[in-house]
């Protein structure tokens, strides 16, 4: 992971202008504390802070062609490099080791038309010297940060994180995942474009071997690597199958040659957190060496502003889920460990959260999946990168393949729903596809262990107390007017409003309070997910603890009736056989009706 600065049709070239640009850049240096990079023509400037996880002897940036009239500075891992390396071996002079030197190649044979050639995930900037015109892009979910801004002389900024530019820009604004910019072309254009994004409901059969090969192919790739590495493990399904694949094959990768095949695995938490316990079994089963982080509420509380002036955003979920990531990386990070793999994005392509249970029906469902995709890079994506490499640790999701997006998301959503009749619950696509009984890749109660959100899986205290925390930090009368302190995204419950007046106070702009995604949320649900059960609309908190077939749901969403009321009484299911309904606060559910109930209760 690295960070990139890019200031593009400067009027000032000055040597202070040149020292602006540093100055702004060094504020990355979180991101890339290996080395850093400045070009200069006139009034363009390329600016880069280096991680260095592939080629730390020879990848230095920004990157050149041959007579230096073509110039890269980028943030990625490109994972079919070597390929693209052999095609241009007799027209390229490669002069680094670096996977996102092929980006040269690639413009000079297809000019701006390459981007989707490019497997990985990735930002970056190009300036041609020849005509001077430059592009930039990004990959196809937004793994990787990038933000474009207008300087007040005009000129265009794209920095990888906010805190480099919103000094220097009146407005700015998140650059769009799958897209590319073109000085040439006159602004954005979409460069991915899968059939999956017009959210028609696809017919593709299940076909478990299938999701299971692209799945191990999207780990593989991802162990390209000339420094020592690990995975998260959270010892939840998603994390503990990269941990499970990465270790079954570890051995065949040029990694194991430099390192050695024993694995590293990393895992915080609140003491006798439930993470903490389903980490050390998992890691036990796999014979990884592991390593366990203990933190307190306290230890959490204390770090919220730097979480909040890292990571960028107001976000209630993702400060919660970021607070306690940002903190194990320190350890990580101090342990000589650059790389992690994680399990981000599954619960996004497989409807792997608690709400999903709910959905009426596999349209609506299937709709769901591709709007929590397509925000992504506004919620795990962010957090996952920019909490990690607040530390200079760099983080790698193999869920969000392009490849295997593909496959997922081409799946009759059918396959997907859970389904208590037919022993189905989420994301049971990925636990089938895995249970192998001869060379089983998990113990079977982790392959089937419930979703749990990362905030609440590293101990339910955590939230509770933060809850508790902001709960005297925050006013009565200081929430009354809310609406008037903050009319944009104005915050509904006291934790918002204490995150938002950190937020206000480290990026002030109106610019940078718009890049913050804002709307009601049950378990990490989009908005237009509320709709699904009436009561949820009443919600004001996004833990998955709140709905009600959560196994340790909250007091007042407990499912006491098991789905159905607490007098036996039948409540309205849908076609599935479970109620659409949450639990009230004397455990009983208050169906919704989908049309006609033709399911069973459970």
């Amino acid at each position: 992971m690295c960070g990139i600065l890019a200031v593009l049709g400067c009027a000032d070239w000055s040597q202070a202008k040149r020292a602006r640009v540093l100055a702004c850049s060094r504020r990355l240096k979180h991101r890339g504390p290996d080395w850093s990079g400045l070009y200069q023509c006139e009034g363009n400037f390329l600016a880069q802070q280096r991680l260095a996880v592939v080629s730390p002897l020879s990848g230095d940036q920004p990157l050149y062609n041959q007579d230096r009239t073509v110039v890269v500075v980028a943030n990625g891992e490109i994972y079919n490099h070597k390929k693209i390396r052999k095609q241009f071996a007799a027209k390229h002079t490669f002069t680094t080791g670096s996977d996102c030197e092929v980006i040269i190649p690639l413009y000079e044979e297809y000019g701006e038309n390459f981007v989707s050639m490019l497997d990985g995930v990735f930002a970056f900037v190009l300036y041609d010297t020849r005509n001077n015109t430059y592009m930039a892009a990004r990959d196809a979910i937004g793994v990787n940060p990038l933000y474009i801004g207008s300087g007040s002389d005009g000129a265009v900024w794209i920095a990888s994180e906010l805190k480099a530019l919103h000094d220097d820009c009146p407005k700015f604004e998140l650059f769009p995942p799958g897209h590319l910019y073109s000085s040439a072309g006159g602004g954005f254009r979409r460069w991915y474009n899968p059939e999956w994004f017009a959210e028609l409901v696809p017919a593709t059969p299940y076909q478990p071997l299938v999701l299971r090969e692209a799945f191990e192919k999207a780990v593989i790739k991802r162990l390209m690597t000339d420094v020592p590495f690990g995975v998260l493990l959270s010892g939840g399904l998603d994390s503990s199958l990269v941990a499970s694949v990465t270790k079954r094959h570890l051995i065949e990768t040029e990694a194991a040659k430099k390192f050695g095949t024993e694995l590293h695995s990393f895992v915080v938490g609140l003491e006798n957190s439930p993470d903490l316990k389903a980490a050390r079994e998992v890691a036990d089963f796999l014979g990884t060496i592991h390593h366990e982080f203990h933190f307190t509420v306290q230890d959490g509380i204390d770090a919220i502003e730097e979480v909040i002036y890292h990571n960028e955003t107001y976000d209630v979920t993702t400060i919660r889920a970021s607070t306690p990531m940002f903190l194990m990386a320190r350890k990580i990070k101090a342990l000589g460990v650059k790389m992690v793999l994680s399990g981000e994005g599954s619960d996004e392509l497989l409807g792997g959260y608690l709400y999903f249970h709910f959905a009426p029906n596999k349209e609506e469902f299937h709709k769901e999946t591709c709007r929590k995709v397509k925000a992504l890079h506004q919620y795990d994506c962010l957090r996952a990168n920019k909490a990690t490499s607040a530390w200079g640790l760099e983080v790698r999701v193999p869920f969000l393949d392009k490849e295997f997006i593909d496959v997922a998301m081409s799946m009759d959503p059918e396959w997907k729903l859970y389904d208590p009749d037919l022993g189905r619950i989420e994301k049971w696509v990925m636990r089938k596809a895995f249970d192998d009984e001869e060379e089983p890749y998990l113990p079977k109660h982790i392959l089937y262990r419930q979703k749990e959100q990362f905030s609440d899986g590293v101990g339910y205290s955590w939230i509770d107390g933060l809850k508790a925390f902001t709960e005297q930090q925050v006013t009565d009368g200081m929430m009354k007017n809310a609406a008037e302190v903050f009319p944009y995204n104005t915050p509904i419950n006291k934790e918002a409003y204490y995150y938002r007046m950190i937020f206000e106070r480290l990026y002030p702009q109106e610019s940078a309070r718009e890049t913050v995604p804002w709307g009601p949320s049950i378990a990490c649900s989009t908005p237009a997910a509320i709709e699904w059960v009436a009561q949820w609309k009443a919600s004001n908190d996004p833990s998955g603890r709140l709905i009600a077939s959560h196994n340790s749901a909250t007091p007042a969403h407990a499912d006491a009736g098991a789905h159905t009321n607490g007098n036996g009484n039948g409540v309205v299911a849908n076609g599935k056989g479970h109620v659409n309904g949450m639990a009230n606060g004397n455990g009983h559910v208050n169906g919704m009706a989908n049309g006609k109930a033709n399911g069973a209760l459970e």
